[in-house]
């Protein structure tokens, strides 16, 4: 096996030297600039993907914190709500009127059930605030860092462009140079 391949070795540069070339061609650079340009679109990807995902993040705490808002007024009318029908409740009272009175009472009860539930909407909304802040918090690092890469990647791909640039200029010249020898 040796033999055949030093054998087809010494054939080819024989064949080489034939047609007047004396140098071999070198062997071209594997180049890696595709794979820096692949790097880069998929950085752009991740990137706007990150924005995309910041974006909604962004959003949603918004809509939490109009749902909140909207839930402090609520919790404002419905003390209002109950502060007058307390003052009715005191009203029908006075005069001797048990049936208002029993029903200004079932209108407290019902105020202070719609109170309450908007006081657990407040606290599941302060929730959903927290948690959005920390995700749009960790959507900007991952943004930053998507830009480092990509930064990166670009500065690889320059280099690699340049790189091969001058390995094709070196060809060149070595070329001219034994052309100039011969």
């Amino acid at each position: 096996m040796r033999r055949i391949l030093t054998a087809s070795a010494v054939l080819l540069s024989a064949s080489l030297f034939s047609f007047g070339q004396t140098v071999p061609a070198p062997a071209p650079v594997p180049s890696t600039t595709q794979g820096d340009r692949h790097d880069i679109r998929h950085d752009r990807r991740e990137l706007n993907k990150d924005r995309r995902e910041r974006n909604g993040d962004v959003r949603e705490r918004r809509q939490d914190r109009r749902e909140l808002n909207g839930d402090r007024r609520d919790i404002r009318g419905d003390k209002a709500d109950i502060r007058q029908d307390r003052r009715e409740l005191h009203q029908a009272i006075k005069s001797g009127d048990k049936e208002a009175a029993a029903k200004e009472r079932a209108e407290i009860r019902d105020d202070r059930k719609d109170l309450k539930k908007d006081h657990q909407d407040i606290r599941s909304d302060r929730h959903d605030l927290r948690h959005d802040r920390r995700e749009v918090r960790s959507d900007r690092r991952e943004v930053r860092q998507d830009r480092r890469e990509l930064r990166g990647d670009r500065k690889d791909f320059r280099g690699d462009r340049r790189e091969a640039r001058r390995d094709v200029r070196d060809a060149r010249y070595d070329k001219r140079k034994a052309q100039a020898a011969k």
